[in-house]
Protein backbone atom coordinates (compact mmCIF):
# COMPACT_ATOMS: atom_id res chain seq x y z
CA UNK A 1 0.00 0.00 0.00
CA UNK A 2 2.98 2.27 -0.36
CA UNK A 3 1.87 5.71 -1.48
CA UNK A 4 -1.87 4.88 -1.58
CA UNK A 5 -3.80 7.51 0.39
CA UNK A 6 -6.37 6.11 2.80
CA UNK A 7 -9.30 7.87 1.11
CA UNK A 8 -8.30 6.46 -2.29
CA UNK A 9 -8.04 2.96 -0.84
CA UNK A 10 -11.37 3.05 1.00
CA UNK A 11 -13.33 4.63 -1.85
CA UNK A 12 -11.63 2.36 -4.38
CA UNK A 13 -12.56 -0.68 -2.32
CA UNK A 14 -16.20 0.38 -2.13
CA UNK A 15 -16.27 0.86 -5.87
CA UNK A 16 -14.65 -2.52 -6.45
CA UNK A 17 -17.54 -4.23 -4.71
CA UNK A 18 -19.72 -3.03 -7.58
CA UNK A 19 -17.33 -3.28 -10.52
CA UNK A 20 -15.68 -6.61 -9.71
CA UNK A 21 -16.61 -9.90 -11.34
CA UNK A 22 -19.88 -10.99 -9.70
CA UNK A 23 -20.55 -13.80 -7.24
CA UNK A 24 -22.70 -16.68 -8.42
CA UNK A 25 -26.45 -16.36 -8.90
CA UNK A 26 -28.49 -16.00 -5.70
CA UNK A 27 -30.85 -18.95 -5.73
CA UNK A 28 -34.19 -18.93 -3.91
CA UNK A 29 -35.50 -16.07 -1.82
CA UNK A 30 -32.42 -14.10 -0.69
CA UNK A 31 -32.09 -12.82 2.84
CA UNK A 32 -32.83 -9.11 3.14
CA UNK A 33 -31.54 -6.55 5.60
CA UNK A 34 -33.04 -3.41 7.13
CA UNK A 35 -29.76 -1.54 6.50
CA UNK A 36 -26.16 -2.19 5.44
CA UNK A 37 -25.21 -5.51 7.10
CA UNK A 38 -21.50 -4.61 6.93
CA UNK A 39 -21.76 -1.56 9.17
CA UNK A 40 -18.95 -2.93 11.36
CA UNK A 41 -16.57 -3.38 8.45
CA UNK A 42 -14.44 -6.31 7.40
CA UNK A 43 -11.07 -7.57 8.60
CA UNK A 44 -8.35 -10.17 8.15
CA UNK A 45 -5.91 -11.66 10.60
CA UNK A 46 -3.59 -14.43 11.74
CA UNK A 47 -1.56 -14.48 8.49
CA UNK A 48 0.50 -17.57 7.79
CA UNK A 49 2.44 -18.52 4.66
CA UNK A 50 -0.56 -20.36 3.15
CA UNK A 51 -3.59 -19.04 5.02
CA UNK A 52 -5.40 -16.10 6.55
CA UNK A 53 -8.59 -15.52 8.57
CA UNK A 54 -11.31 -13.34 7.03
CA UNK A 55 -13.84 -11.68 9.35
CA UNK A 56 -17.08 -9.80 9.20
CA UNK A 57 -20.23 -9.59 11.28
CA UNK A 58 -23.69 -9.08 9.84
CA UNK A 59 -25.14 -6.23 11.89
CA UNK A 60 -27.60 -3.91 10.09
CA UNK A 61 -28.55 -2.43 13.49
CA UNK A 62 -25.17 -2.66 15.23
CA UNK A 63 -26.09 -0.94 18.51
CA UNK A 64 -29.30 -2.96 18.88
CA UNK A 65 -27.60 -6.34 19.32
CA UNK A 66 -27.04 -6.48 15.58
CA UNK A 67 -30.61 -6.34 14.37
CA UNK A 68 -30.46 -9.86 12.89
CA UNK A 69 -33.01 -12.70 13.16
CA UNK A 70 -32.17 -15.89 15.05
CA UNK A 71 -31.92 -17.92 11.84
CA UNK A 72 -28.54 -18.74 10.24
CA UNK A 73 -27.42 -16.81 7.16
CA UNK A 74 -25.08 -18.15 4.49
CA UNK A 75 -22.22 -15.73 3.82
CA UNK A 76 -20.07 -16.28 0.74
CA UNK A 77 -16.51 -15.06 0.50
CA UNK A 78 -14.00 -14.61 -2.29
CA UNK A 79 -10.24 -14.06 -2.38
CA UNK A 80 -8.57 -12.68 -5.49
CA UNK A 81 -5.16 -11.65 -6.73
CA UNK A 82 -6.52 -8.30 -7.93
CA UNK A 83 -8.83 -5.63 -6.56
CA UNK A 84 -11.39 -6.13 -9.35
CA UNK A 85 -11.62 -9.88 -8.69
CA UNK A 86 -10.76 -10.87 -12.26
CA UNK A 87 -8.45 -13.59 -10.81
CA UNK A 88 -10.35 -15.28 -7.97
CA UNK A 89 -8.12 -17.91 -6.30
CA UNK A 90 -10.34 -19.07 -3.41
CA UNK A 91 -14.01 -18.98 -2.53
CA UNK A 92 -16.33 -20.53 0.00
CA UNK A 93 -19.29 -19.99 2.32
CA UNK A 94 -19.80 -19.82 6.07
CA UNK A 95 -22.96 -20.07 8.18
CA UNK A 96 -23.34 -16.94 10.28
CA UNK A 97 -25.30 -18.01 13.35
CA UNK A 98 -26.99 -16.05 16.11
CA UNK A 99 -25.00 -17.91 18.78
CA UNK A 100 -21.94 -16.04 17.49
CA UNK A 101 -23.73 -12.76 16.70
CA UNK A 102 -23.78 -13.67 12.99
CA UNK A 103 -20.01 -13.22 12.84
CA UNK A 104 -17.90 -14.93 10.18
CA UNK A 105 -14.42 -16.38 10.67
CA UNK A 106 -13.43 -17.90 7.33
CA UNK A 107 -10.13 -19.79 7.41
CA UNK A 108 -8.79 -19.48 3.87
CA UNK A 109 -6.10 -22.03 3.02
CA UNK A 110 -4.02 -22.90 -0.01
CA UNK A 111 -2.73 -19.37 -0.59
CA UNK A 112 0.73 -18.40 -1.81
CA UNK A 113 3.30 -17.02 0.66
CA UNK A 114 4.16 -13.33 0.90
CA UNK A 115 1.32 -12.38 -1.45
CA UNK A 116 -1.14 -9.49 -1.39
CA UNK A 117 -4.76 -10.63 -1.79
CA UNK A 118 -8.13 -8.91 -1.97
CA UNK A 119 -11.29 -10.28 -0.35
CA UNK A 120 -15.01 -9.58 0.03
CA UNK A 121 -18.23 -11.13 1.33
CA UNK A 122 -21.81 -11.52 0.12
CA UNK A 123 -24.94 -12.25 2.17
CA UNK A 124 -28.07 -12.40 0.03
CA UNK A 125 -27.57 -9.61 -2.50
CA UNK A 126 -25.52 -7.46 -0.10
CA UNK A 127 -21.85 -7.34 -1.11
CA UNK A 128 -19.27 -6.02 1.33
CA UNK A 129 -16.53 -3.46 0.66
CA UNK A 130 -13.26 -4.97 -0.54
CA UNK A 131 -10.42 -5.62 1.90
CA UNK A 132 -6.72 -6.12 1.37
CA UNK A 133 -4.64 -8.70 3.21
CA UNK A 134 -1.23 -10.35 2.95
CA UNK A 135 0.12 -13.80 3.72
CA UNK A 136 3.34 -14.33 5.66
CA UNK A 137 6.56 -15.11 3.81
CA UNK A 138 7.77 -18.71 3.82
CA UNK A 139 11.52 -18.45 3.23
CA UNK A 140 13.98 -15.70 2.53
CA UNK A 141 12.61 -12.20 2.83
CA UNK A 142 14.39 -8.86 2.66
CA UNK A 143 12.36 -7.19 5.40
CA UNK A 144 9.14 -7.21 7.43
CA UNK A 145 7.33 -4.07 8.54
CA UNK A 146 4.57 -3.95 11.14
CA UNK A 147 2.84 -1.61 13.56
CA UNK A 148 1.83 -2.34 17.12
CA UNK A 149 -0.93 -0.59 19.06
CA UNK A 150 -3.02 -0.77 22.23
CA UNK A 151 -5.38 1.09 24.55
CA UNK A 152 -8.09 2.82 22.50
CA UNK A 153 -10.56 4.41 24.90
CA UNK A 154 -13.34 5.58 22.57
CA UNK A 155 -14.37 8.63 24.58
CA UNK A 156 -10.94 10.14 25.09
CA UNK A 157 -9.99 10.78 21.48
CA UNK A 158 -10.34 10.01 17.81
CA UNK A 159 -8.69 7.01 16.17
CA UNK A 160 -6.44 9.19 14.02
CA UNK A 161 -3.57 6.75 14.56
CA UNK A 162 -5.48 4.11 12.59
CA UNK A 163 -6.18 6.58 9.80
CA UNK A 164 -2.43 7.06 9.48
CA UNK A 165 -1.67 3.36 9.88
CA UNK A 166 -3.97 2.45 6.98
CA UNK A 167 -1.81 4.47 4.57
CA UNK A 168 1.51 2.93 5.62
CA UNK A 169 3.56 0.37 3.73
CA UNK A 170 3.13 -2.35 6.38
CA UNK A 171 2.78 -6.12 6.38
CA UNK A 172 0.55 -6.36 9.45
CA UNK A 173 -0.62 -4.81 12.73
CA UNK A 174 -0.08 -6.38 16.15
CA UNK A 175 -2.75 -5.29 18.64
CA UNK A 176 -1.65 -5.71 22.25
CA UNK A 177 -4.92 -5.28 24.10
CA UNK A 178 -7.53 -2.87 25.45
CA UNK A 179 -9.35 -2.93 22.10
CA UNK A 180 -12.42 -1.70 23.99
CA UNK A 181 -12.89 -0.13 27.40
CA UNK A 182 -15.60 -1.41 29.67
CA UNK A 183 -15.86 1.79 31.68
CA UNK A 184 -15.85 5.55 31.23
CA UNK A 185 -12.95 7.50 32.69
CA UNK A 186 -10.56 10.32 31.85
CA UNK A 187 -11.12 13.93 30.93
CA UNK A 188 -12.06 16.09 27.93
CA UNK A 189 -14.20 13.46 26.25
CA UNK A 190 -14.83 14.01 22.55
CA UNK A 191 -17.55 11.32 22.29
CA UNK A 192 -19.43 9.06 24.67
CA UNK A 193 -20.13 5.39 25.33
CA UNK A 194 -23.71 6.41 26.05
CA UNK A 195 -24.38 3.47 28.40
CA UNK A 196 -22.89 1.97 31.54
CA UNK A 197 -20.41 -0.83 32.20
CA UNK A 198 -21.18 -4.04 30.25
CA UNK A 199 -21.63 -7.30 32.15
CA UNK A 200 -23.74 -9.38 29.73
CA UNK A 201 -22.99 -10.77 26.29
CA UNK A 202 -25.47 -8.40 24.62
CA UNK A 203 -23.86 -5.42 26.37
CA UNK A 204 -20.32 -6.43 25.38
CA UNK A 205 -21.48 -6.97 21.79
CA UNK A 206 -22.88 -3.45 21.71
CA UNK A 207 -19.65 -2.00 23.11
CA UNK A 208 -17.62 -3.68 20.36
CA UNK A 209 -20.15 -2.49 17.79
CA UNK A 210 -19.68 1.09 18.97
CA UNK A 211 -15.90 0.90 18.67
CA UNK A 212 -15.92 -0.94 15.35
CA UNK A 213 -18.29 1.64 13.85
CA UNK A 214 -15.32 4.03 13.78
CA UNK A 215 -14.33 4.50 10.13
CA UNK A 216 -10.61 4.99 10.86
CA UNK A 217 -10.45 1.69 12.75
CA UNK A 218 -12.37 0.04 9.90
CA UNK A 219 -9.87 1.44 7.37
CA UNK A 220 -6.91 -0.08 9.21
CA UNK A 221 -8.62 -3.46 9.43
CA UNK A 222 -9.56 -3.36 5.73
CA UNK A 223 -6.00 -2.46 4.72
CA UNK A 224 -3.87 -4.75 6.92
CA UNK A 225 -4.08 -8.16 8.63
CA UNK A 226 -4.04 -8.11 12.45
CA UNK A 227 -2.51 -10.31 15.12
CA UNK A 228 -4.47 -9.67 18.31
CA UNK A 229 -4.28 -10.41 22.02
CA UNK A 230 -6.31 -8.95 24.86
CA UNK A 231 -5.47 -7.12 28.08
CA UNK A 232 -7.77 -6.24 30.98
CA UNK A 233 -10.32 -3.71 29.70
CA UNK A 234 -11.83 -6.22 27.29
CA UNK A 235 -13.25 -7.68 30.53
CA UNK A 236 -12.74 -5.38 33.51
CA UNK A 237 -9.97 -3.20 34.91
CA UNK A 238 -6.88 -4.92 36.34
CA UNK A 239 -8.38 -8.40 36.66
CA UNK A 240 -6.11 -11.38 37.31
CA UNK A 241 -7.33 -14.84 36.29
CA UNK A 242 -10.63 -15.29 38.20
CA UNK A 243 -10.03 -12.35 40.54
CA UNK A 244 -11.35 -8.82 40.11
CA UNK A 245 -11.36 -5.93 42.53
CA UNK A 246 -14.54 -4.63 40.84
CA UNK A 247 -16.52 -7.93 41.01
CA UNK A 248 -15.78 -9.62 44.32
CA UNK A 249 -17.62 -12.93 43.79
CA UNK A 250 -15.48 -15.25 41.66
CA UNK A 251 -18.28 -17.23 39.98
CA UNK A 252 -20.09 -14.04 39.01
CA UNK A 253 -16.87 -12.63 37.59
CA UNK A 254 -16.27 -15.77 35.52
CA UNK A 255 -19.75 -15.38 34.00
CA UNK A 256 -18.80 -11.82 33.00
CA UNK A 257 -15.44 -13.03 31.67
CA UNK A 258 -17.18 -15.69 29.57
CA UNK A 259 -19.42 -13.05 27.99
CA UNK A 260 -16.47 -10.72 27.40
CA UNK A 261 -14.28 -13.42 25.84
CA UNK A 262 -17.06 -14.52 23.50
CA UNK A 263 -17.71 -10.94 22.36
CA UNK A 264 -13.98 -10.50 21.73
CA UNK A 265 -13.90 -13.61 19.55
CA UNK A 266 -17.04 -12.54 17.69
CA UNK A 267 -15.49 -9.20 16.71
CA UNK A 268 -11.89 -10.10 15.88
CA UNK A 269 -10.30 -12.00 12.94
CA UNK A 270 -9.41 -15.07 14.99
CA UNK A 271 -9.35 -18.79 14.11
CA UNK A 272 -11.84 -21.32 15.43
CA UNK A 273 -9.15 -22.55 17.83
CA UNK A 274 -9.53 -19.27 19.74
CA UNK A 275 -13.29 -19.67 20.25
CA UNK A 276 -14.00 -19.54 23.99
CA UNK A 277 -15.27 -22.45 26.03
CA UNK A 278 -17.17 -20.63 28.72
CA UNK A 279 -14.71 -18.35 30.57
CA UNK A 280 -11.66 -19.99 28.93
CA UNK A 281 -10.02 -19.34 25.57
CA UNK A 282 -6.56 -20.03 24.13
CA UNK A 283 -5.21 -16.99 22.27
CA UNK A 284 -1.45 -17.35 22.79
CA UNK A 285 0.20 -18.50 19.56
CA UNK A 286 3.37 -18.61 17.46
CA UNK A 287 3.55 -17.03 13.98
CA UNK A 288 6.51 -17.19 11.61
CA UNK A 289 7.36 -14.67 8.89
CA UNK A 290 9.99 -16.42 6.82
CA UNK A 291 13.59 -16.12 7.95
CA UNK A 292 13.03 -12.57 9.24
CA UNK A 293 10.68 -12.81 12.22
CA UNK A 294 9.09 -15.19 14.71
CA UNK A 295 6.22 -13.72 16.77
CA UNK A 296 5.18 -15.20 20.10
CA UNK A 297 1.83 -13.78 21.22
CA UNK A 298 1.39 -14.10 25.00
CA UNK A 299 -1.68 -13.88 27.23
CA UNK A 300 -0.68 -12.44 30.61
CA UNK A 301 -4.24 -11.89 31.94
CA UNK A 302 -6.12 -15.17 31.88
CA UNK A 303 -3.69 -17.30 33.89
CA UNK A 304 -1.82 -14.92 36.18
CA UNK A 305 -1.67 -15.21 39.96
CA UNK A 306 -3.81 -12.80 41.94
CA UNK A 307 -2.25 -9.39 42.56
CA UNK A 308 0.12 -9.41 45.54
CA UNK A 309 0.13 -7.15 48.59
CA UNK A 310 -3.20 -5.42 47.84
CA UNK A 311 -5.67 -7.28 50.12
CA UNK A 312 -8.29 -7.49 47.40
CA UNK A 313 -7.97 -3.84 46.41
CA UNK A 314 -6.77 -2.31 43.17
CA UNK A 315 -3.12 -3.15 42.30
CA UNK A 316 -1.57 0.32 42.21
CA UNK A 317 1.80 1.89 43.12
CA UNK A 318 2.64 0.37 46.51
CA UNK A 319 5.60 -0.61 48.68
CA UNK A 320 5.62 -4.39 48.13
CA UNK A 321 5.36 -7.18 50.67
CA UNK A 322 7.16 -10.56 50.70
CA UNK A 323 4.37 -12.18 48.66
CA UNK A 324 5.50 -10.27 45.55
CA UNK A 325 8.68 -12.33 45.11
CA UNK A 326 7.19 -15.77 45.87
CA UNK A 327 8.58 -18.32 43.41
CA UNK A 328 5.16 -19.79 42.62
CA UNK A 329 3.71 -16.54 41.35
CA UNK A 330 3.10 -16.46 37.61
CA UNK A 331 2.01 -14.08 34.88
CA UNK A 332 1.52 -16.68 32.16
CA UNK A 333 0.48 -19.80 34.07
CA UNK A 334 2.46 -23.03 34.12
CA UNK A 335 1.08 -24.39 30.83
CA UNK A 336 1.83 -21.19 28.89
CA UNK A 337 5.28 -20.86 30.45
CA UNK A 338 6.05 -24.43 29.31
CA UNK A 339 4.69 -23.65 25.84
CA UNK A 340 6.78 -20.47 25.64
CA UNK A 341 9.94 -22.34 26.56
CA UNK A 342 9.24 -25.03 23.96
CA UNK A 343 8.39 -22.56 21.21
CA UNK A 344 11.59 -20.60 21.80
CA UNK A 345 13.43 -23.73 20.75
CA UNK A 346 11.63 -23.52 17.41
CA UNK A 347 12.31 -19.81 16.77
CA UNK A 348 14.84 -19.83 13.95
CA UNK A 349 14.28 -16.42 12.35
CA UNK A 350 16.74 -13.54 12.65
CA UNK A 351 14.40 -11.64 15.01
CA UNK A 352 12.15 -13.04 17.76
CA UNK A 353 9.29 -10.74 18.76
CA UNK A 354 7.74 -11.42 22.18
CA UNK A 355 4.37 -9.65 22.00
CA UNK A 356 2.74 -9.16 25.39
CA UNK A 357 0.57 -6.61 27.09
CA UNK A 358 2.60 -4.26 29.27
CA UNK A 359 6.01 -2.87 30.29
CA UNK A 360 8.31 -5.76 31.18
CA UNK A 361 11.25 -3.67 32.43
CA UNK A 362 11.40 -2.84 36.10
CA UNK A 363 9.83 0.54 36.87
CA UNK A 364 10.94 1.29 40.42
CA UNK A 365 9.87 4.58 41.97
CA UNK A 366 11.91 5.80 44.93
CA UNK A 367 9.90 7.21 47.84
CA UNK A 368 10.60 8.23 51.45
CA UNK A 369 8.74 5.21 52.81
CA UNK A 370 10.34 2.70 50.43
CA UNK A 371 10.51 1.86 46.75
CA UNK A 372 7.12 1.60 45.05
CA UNK A 373 6.12 -0.66 42.16
CA UNK A 374 3.08 -0.93 39.87
CA UNK A 375 1.64 -4.24 41.05
CA UNK A 376 -0.59 -4.91 38.02
CA UNK A 377 2.44 -5.30 35.73
CA UNK A 378 5.56 -7.47 35.62
CA UNK A 379 6.92 -5.68 38.71
CA UNK A 380 4.18 -7.51 40.64
CA UNK A 381 5.56 -10.81 39.29
CA UNK A 382 9.38 -10.46 39.30
CA UNK A 383 10.14 -14.19 39.58
CA UNK A 384 7.91 -14.90 36.57
CA UNK A 385 9.77 -12.18 34.65
CA UNK A 386 13.09 -13.74 35.63
CA UNK A 387 11.93 -17.14 34.35
CA UNK A 388 10.91 -15.65 31.01
CA UNK A 389 14.25 -13.86 30.60
CA UNK A 390 16.10 -17.00 31.70
CA UNK A 391 14.33 -18.91 28.93
CA UNK A 392 15.51 -16.36 26.35
CA UNK A 393 19.06 -16.62 27.68
CA UNK A 394 19.04 -20.43 27.89
CA UNK A 395 17.86 -20.81 24.30
CA UNK A 396 20.29 -18.10 23.17
CA UNK A 397 17.37 -16.61 21.33
CA UNK A 398 18.57 -14.61 18.37
CA UNK A 399 17.80 -10.89 18.62
CA UNK A 400 14.89 -11.01 21.11
CA UNK A 401 12.63 -7.93 21.00
CA UNK A 402 9.83 -7.54 23.56
CA UNK A 403 6.90 -5.28 22.64
CA UNK A 404 4.13 -4.08 24.94
CA UNK A 405 1.42 -1.52 25.62
CA UNK A 406 -0.91 -0.86 28.58
CA UNK A 407 1.05 2.00 30.18
CA UNK A 408 -0.18 4.78 27.83
CA UNK A 409 3.40 5.92 27.28
CA UNK A 410 6.33 5.23 24.99
CA UNK A 411 9.22 3.30 26.59
CA UNK A 412 12.50 1.91 25.28
CA UNK A 413 14.55 -0.22 27.63
CA UNK A 414 17.12 -2.96 28.18
CA UNK A 415 15.82 -6.09 29.89
CA UNK A 416 18.04 -7.66 32.53
CA UNK A 417 17.74 -10.59 34.88
CA UNK A 418 18.67 -8.37 37.83
CA UNK A 419 17.86 -4.70 37.27
CA UNK A 420 19.66 -3.68 40.46
CA UNK A 421 23.07 -4.59 39.05
CA UNK A 422 24.59 -2.08 36.67
CA UNK A 423 26.95 -4.71 35.22
CA UNK A 424 24.16 -7.21 34.49
CA UNK A 425 24.10 -8.17 30.79
CA UNK A 426 21.14 -7.15 28.65
CA UNK A 427 19.10 -10.20 27.65
CA UNK A 428 16.52 -8.54 25.39
CA UNK A 429 15.46 -5.14 24.10
CA UNK A 430 12.01 -3.76 24.88
CA UNK A 431 9.77 -1.21 23.18
CA UNK A 432 6.40 -0.14 24.57
CA UNK A 433 3.93 1.86 22.52
CA UNK A 434 1.74 4.59 23.89
CA UNK A 435 -2.05 4.43 23.74
CA UNK A 436 -4.14 5.04 20.65
CA UNK A 437 -6.31 7.47 22.67
CA UNK A 438 -6.27 6.67 26.39
CA UNK A 439 -5.03 9.42 28.71
CA UNK A 440 -1.36 9.03 29.66
CA UNK A 441 0.81 9.75 32.71
CA UNK A 442 2.08 13.25 33.33
CA UNK A 443 5.56 14.47 32.47
CA UNK A 444 6.62 14.26 36.11
CA UNK A 445 5.83 10.54 36.19
CA UNK A 446 7.88 9.61 33.13
CA UNK A 447 10.72 11.91 34.21
CA UNK A 448 10.89 10.08 37.54
CA UNK A 449 10.77 6.70 35.78
CA UNK A 450 13.89 7.67 33.82
CA UNK A 451 15.65 9.03 36.90
CA UNK A 452 15.00 5.94 39.03
CA UNK A 453 15.60 3.26 36.39
CA UNK A 454 18.88 3.55 34.46
CA UNK A 455 17.93 0.65 32.14
CA UNK A 456 15.14 2.82 30.70
CA UNK A 457 16.48 4.66 27.65
CA UNK A 458 13.28 6.57 26.85
CA UNK A 459 9.95 7.34 28.50
CA UNK A 460 7.31 9.78 27.34
CA UNK A 461 3.59 9.79 28.12
CA UNK A 462 2.26 13.09 26.78
CA UNK A 463 1.48 11.80 23.27
CA UNK A 464 -0.95 9.25 21.90
CA UNK A 465 -0.15 7.09 18.88
CA UNK A 466 1.48 3.79 18.01
CA UNK A 467 4.82 2.23 17.06
CA UNK A 468 6.24 0.95 13.78
CA UNK A 469 8.90 -1.74 13.40
CA UNK A 470 11.08 -2.53 10.39
CA UNK A 471 13.18 -5.70 10.48
CA UNK A 472 15.85 -6.66 7.98
CA UNK A 473 19.12 -8.58 8.00
CA UNK A 474 21.03 -5.69 9.55
CA UNK A 475 18.79 -4.05 12.11
CA UNK A 476 15.47 -3.58 13.88
CA UNK A 477 14.29 0.02 13.49
CA UNK A 478 11.47 1.21 15.74
CA UNK A 479 9.59 4.46 15.26
CA UNK A 480 7.38 6.04 17.90
CA UNK A 481 4.57 7.63 15.87
CA UNK A 482 2.70 10.39 17.72
CA UNK A 483 -0.69 11.95 16.96
CA UNK A 484 -0.39 15.73 17.19
CA UNK A 485 -3.72 16.18 19.02
CA UNK A 486 -5.91 13.15 19.64
CA UNK A 487 -8.86 15.44 20.50
CA UNK A 488 -8.78 16.93 16.98
CA UNK A 489 -10.32 14.61 14.38
CA UNK A 490 -8.19 16.23 11.64
CA UNK A 491 -4.90 15.78 13.49
CA UNK A 492 -1.85 14.36 11.73
CA UNK A 493 0.92 12.00 12.90
CA UNK A 494 4.65 12.64 13.20
CA UNK A 495 7.69 10.61 14.24
CA UNK A 496 8.53 11.33 17.87
CA UNK A 497 11.66 9.17 18.21
CA UNK A 498 13.58 6.46 16.36
CA UNK A 499 15.57 3.58 17.85
CA UNK A 500 17.79 0.94 16.26
CA UNK A 501 18.87 -2.48 17.49
CA UNK A 502 21.59 -3.88 15.28
CA UNK A 503 21.72 -7.59 14.46
CA UNK A 504 23.59 -9.42 17.21
CA UNK A 505 23.35 -6.62 19.78
CA UNK A 506 21.13 -5.92 22.78
CA UNK A 507 19.59 -2.65 23.91
CA UNK A 508 18.04 0.33 22.08
CA UNK A 509 20.14 2.99 20.38
CA UNK A 510 18.52 6.35 19.64
CA UNK A 511 19.11 7.81 16.19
Amino acid sequence: MSGIPRRHFVMGSLASATLAAPFGIVRGAPVTFSADPYALGIASGCPRADSVILWTRLAPQPLEDGGMPDTPVEVEWQVAEDEKFARVVARGAERAISELAHSVHAEVRGLQPDRVYWYRFRAGKAVSPVGRTRTAPAGRKARVRFAFASCQQYEQGYFSAYRDMATRDLDLVVHLGDYIYERSWGSRHVREHGVGIPTTLAEYRNRYALYKSDTDLQAAHAALPFLSIWDDHEVTDDYANDTSYTVRESLQFLKIRAAAYQAYYEHMPLPASARPRGPDATIYEHYRFGDVMDVLLLDDRQYRSASACVDGGRPTWIVPCAERIAEARTMLGQAQEKWFNERLGDCRARWTIVAQQTLMAQDRREADDGDRYWMDGWDGYPTARRRLLDALATHRTRNPIVIGGDRHAFFASSLKRDFARSDEPTIATEFVGTSITSDGPGEASTRKALADNPHLAFARGDKRGYATVELDEKACTVGFEAVEDVKDIRSGVRRLATFVVEDGTRGPRAT
